[in-house]
């Protein structure tokens, strides 16, 4: 059995999860299968793309609906930078897009002295850093962590979600993933 679904949307960093899953000792797929994603040990949503477009693959392929009943049920997932973003209610991106509604909030254009926001920052009250690359941020009720003022986690039920790429951030990267499918 796989360990881990990391859900296809169209787009993504779907080669850099699943690499640093292999380096973990996990299993990996890259599906849109309403039943992977259901019976999944765990799941993944990979951060890159438009929010509309991977939105629209999510609808097309029923994934959408398999990862609101997913966490309806308790089932694990993890979403990276978009991943996380399109778990809440709405994202300004693209015009406006309607998202999984998984956790509360929305998504906002970020509104700083450079856009993208890259590289490495701290996550407090983590205290470790990890690598960012994101125009858009999430605010939501569900926020658990920051970076520089910024919605770097959420968490509501089985879904935690991050902003930062854990997949491009080195050892403090993989030890968080470690940590996250430990507990699923």
């Amino acid at each position: 059995m796989t360990d881990v679904i990391v859900v296809d949307y169209g787009a993504g960093n779907t080669r850099s999860v699943r690499a640093a899953l292999a380096h973990l000792g996990k299993s990996s797929e890259v599906s849109s299968d309403p039943g992977k994603i259901a019976g999944a040990p765990y799941v993944i949503l990979p951060g890159v793309g438009s929010a509309r477009s991977a939105m629209d693959h999510l609808n097309e392929t029923s994934a959408a609906a398999a990862l609101r009943d997913r966490f309806a049920d308790g089932g694990a997932i993890l979403g990276i930078c978009l991943g996380m973003q399109l778990s809440l209610e709405m994202s300004e991106e693209d015009g406006g897009v309607e998202g999984l509604g998984l956790l509360l909030g929305e998504v906002v254009r970020l509104h700083a002295d450079r856009i993208p926001r890259l590289g490495w920052a701290i996550v407090e009250p983590w205290g470790d850093a990890y690598y960012f690359a994101h125009s858009y941020a999430a605010q939501s009720p569900d926020s658990i962590a920051t970076s520089d003022a910024i919605c770097a986690a959420v968490q509501r039920g089985p879904f935690l979600g991050v902003q930062f790429h854990p997949e491009k951030s080195g050892d403090s990267g993989l030890d968080f993933l470690e940590q996250c499918l430990s507990r699923a």
